[in-house]
């Protein structure tokens, strides 16, 4: 921080410019916002007691049941893990798939569906799809997308 008190021989009162970044400003704003920060920052980290119930690890020897896979192609086919089907007969088709998988299902539309497309499907394919799934009952629907990474 400084000043220029005395001019180059300009004349008597002529200070010149000065061209030297004024900083005080800069460090006011700054020495307020730490202070704003100091106060703001105890009152941010109250911790809140909520109950939350105790981590059970899975069953050891309890494998989770796999899905099954439903492939929409660019031609407009579907597939239920690899066997072509139609859009009318998807919801049935599905549920012989998946009692086929784990004779045990009860209700299929319980169970998990995934969906994959390729790039090129036509967004209202896509969606008849999954509404066809919605009207049936077939609420767990996963979408399964290419990693790109």
């Amino acid at each position: 921080m400084a000043a220029k008190l005395a001019g180059g021989g300009k004349g008597r009162y002529d200070l010149g410019a000065n061209s030297e970044i004024n900083v005080t400003p800069f460090v006011d704003v700054l020495l307020v916002l730490l202070i704003i920060f100091m106060v703001a920052i105890p009152m941010a980290t109250v911790s809140i007691k909520v109950d939350l119930p105790p981590a059970t690890p899975p069953p050891p020897n309890v494998k989770p049941k796999k899905p099954v896979f439903v492939s929409i192609k660019t031609d407009g086919n579907l597939y239920i893990a690899d066997k072509i089907t139609t859009l009318d007969t998807l919801v049935a088709d599905i549920s012989t798939e998946m009692k086929n998988n784990d004779p045990l299902v009860v209700d299929p539309s319980q169970e998990r569906v995934m969906i994959r497309a390729d790039a090129d499907v036509p967004y209202d394919r896509f969606m008849t799809v999954i509404n066809t799934f919605q009207t049936a009952g077939f609420y767990m629907v996963g979408l399964i997308n290419e990693d790109i990474s």
